[in-house]
């Protein structure tokens, strides 16, 4: 190619399309969010690096978080308490997440900080959502969640996002 003004120009103006062009075959992973029933959770280690306790959950996104309903010593749990808040989650169904090759971590992704969320009233706003969101299974889990939190062998992780 001849390198002419004309032609540094035009290539120039296109720098801020590029960005776009590229996102446009991306699902948005907010849109995903609204409309998947799993997303695959991992904690961030010290390092940065993720751990190797990997897994499919239920959640329920409200906007801005993201709710994990979780055995107290799960692993997702675990991880908090030991001050690894930072965690990555990609969002889709791909099954089990042993059974699935790795093909989540081809979804759209993003990083998060968890905290144990230990307010009663932010759970009674968050029951709701996860019963309509999983309204088949509900009446048997919903109970059981609700239980675990008051006898405290269950807790409710919030997951910010990162900005």
């Amino acid at each position: 190619m001849n390198w002419t003004r004309r032609n540094v120009v035009l290539g120039a103006s296109l720098i801020p399309v590029i960005p776009l062009l590229a996102q446009e075959d991306k699902p948005d992973v907010y849109d995903k969010l609204r409309v998947s029933p799993l997303i695959y959770l991992t904690p961030i280690k010290s390092d940065g690096s993720e751990s190797k306790c990997q897994g499919e959950v239920w959640f329920v996104y409200d906007g801005t978080n993201i709710f994990v309903n979780t055995q107290a010593d799960a692993w997702r749990a675990e991880a908090i308490r030991k001050g690894l808040t930072a965690a990555r989650i990609w969002v889709g169904d791909f099954g089990f997440w042993t059974r699935s090759n790795g093909a989540y971590k081809d979804a759209p992704s993003l990083e998060l900080s968890g905290k144990i969320e230990s307010d009663a009233d932010e759970w009674d706003e968050v029951f709701p959502v996860f019963g309509a969101k999983y309204s088949d299974e509900w009446p048997t889990w919903g109970p059981r969640f609700k239980s675990g939190l008051e006898d405290g062998s269950r807790v409710l992780l919030r997951y910010s996002i990162k900005q």
